[in-house]
């Protein structure tokens, strides 16, 4: 499977024109797999006829994996900054190779089978992913939850959100060009640095492919690093950073459609279906709704528009285009007028409690205009807001 793509450059040179494939492996204390991990990456590449080499990017280990990496012919990077992000992006910084392939130093990953990632990166594809699924789990390799949910519905979130034709999204073992995964300037330094390679290629439009390949169980007597809780909501919580569609703008456009729909229902009375009534409880809660849709559907287009601006996110034409009609002068016109009509609806409950004589008033009949009102002055200054907002990122363009 293959994302479409654009040609693209690289800015970064590597070290060695001589060296064609760097194997990088974070390492934390892995003494016990390292050696196996070192030696296959080598046998590989040997048996491929590959001239490369191995870079161990240490993360400050104190069990002597330097060493035992340094004696095999490997070379040691030294990572101060711990995380798994930072090693891996130190690694790839050092890597004297046009392509780099990745995987944990545990043992696990198929590091004697380099063929099939060199394979599709010679053929022009950015980053290959490897698909555990497809290549074969052996058991006890992944754990249950990992296997049968994280992965699964992470992959599917990612698919989906970003339109990324891969099957394994948080495979650990990948191959890519160095040069245009450098290029996208990546910055998380924890385990999300998987999730936001795959989804910042993509947004750059890299072409990326998939082979399949095997896992078995790691080497290790001891527990992995990684924290099943806590690292699956940090991978989650980078790919809906980079999704305001999926984290605000959906959300508020149903939180937008089904209040507005229920202020109009109930506005001019209490209205019944089968044996249950709706009133002014119910009108107050589609308020709620509706403002909450409003307030979440600015803070969507802010927060898309300043990602492009960052560079984050890769621009929108339909963005532009809207963003072009809305400008900050259109903004606050609609917005005053939707002020307007919020300030004439409290003039109209004004008026019918004058008309009552200023006394006591039935909340029931009197305070759905005044609810109406409400609704549209606080949209109103929504509107106002964003439109400021927006101005602000646009300063300096045309």
């Amino acid at each position: 499977m293959t994302a479409s793509a654009e040609p693209r450059t690289g800015t970064h040179p590597t070290l060695d024109r001589g060296t064609e494939l760097t194997v990088v492996l974070p390492c934390l204390n892995e003494a016990e797999t390292l050696a196996v991990c070192v030696t296959k990456a080598q046998r590989s590449m040997a048996a491929l006829g590959v001239r490369g080499e191995v870079v161990v990017a240490d993360n400050g280990s104190s069990d002597g994996s330097q060493e035992i990496a340094r004696n095999l012919g490997a070379r040691v990077v030294d990572v101060p900054r711990r995380g798994y992000g930072a090693a891996l992006a130190a690694g790839i910084e050092a890597a004297r190779g046009e392509y780099v392939v990745m995987a944990d130093a545990d043992d696990s990953y198929a590091l004697d089978d380099l063929g099939g990632f060199l394979e599709r990166l010679r053929a022009g594809d950015d980053l290959v992913m490897g698909n555990r699924f497809r290549g074969g789990i052996a058991t006890g390799a992944m754990p249950f939850l990992h296997r049968y949910l994280g992965n699964p519905v992470l992959s599917r979130l990612g698919r989906t959100m970003f339109r990324i034709p891969v099957g394994d999204f948080h495979c650990g073992m990948r191959g890519f060009r160095r040069d245009s995964i450098m290029d996208l300037e990546l910055r998380t330094t924890g385990m999300e640095f998987a999730s936001e390679m795959v989804v910042r290629a993509s947004l750059s439009r890299l072409k990326i492919s998939e082979v399949p390949t095997t896992l078995r169980p790691d080497g290790r007597s001891r527990a992995p690093h990684l924290n099943t809780w806590r690292d699956g909501w940090r991978h989650l919580r980078f790919l809906l950073a980079l999704s305001p569609r999926w984290l605000f703008f959906y959300p508020a456009l149903v939180l937008q459609v089904v209040g507005l729909v229920g202020l109009v229902w109930l506005a001019f009375g209490p209205q019944r279906v089968g044996g249950v009534g709706f009133d002014l409880h119910s009108m107050l809660a589609f308020a709620t709704m509706f403002i909450a849709g409003m307030q979440g559907m600015g803070i969507a287009v802010v927060t898309r528009s300043y990602a492009a601006h960052l560079g984050l996110l890769r621009h929108s034409d339909r963005l532009e285009r809207l963003l072009t009609r809305f400008s900050l002068e259109r903004g606050l016109v609609a917005g005053a007028l939707m002020l307007l009509l919020g300030v004439a609806c409290f003039v109209v409950a004004l008026t019918d409690w004058g008309a009552n004589g200023f006394g006591a008033l039935d909340v029931v009949q009197t305070m759905r205009v005044p609810i109406l009102g409400t609704v549209l002055i606080i949209s109103a200054f929504q509107l106002i807001s964003v439109s400021f907002t927006l101005s602000l990122s646009r300063i300096g363009e045309n």
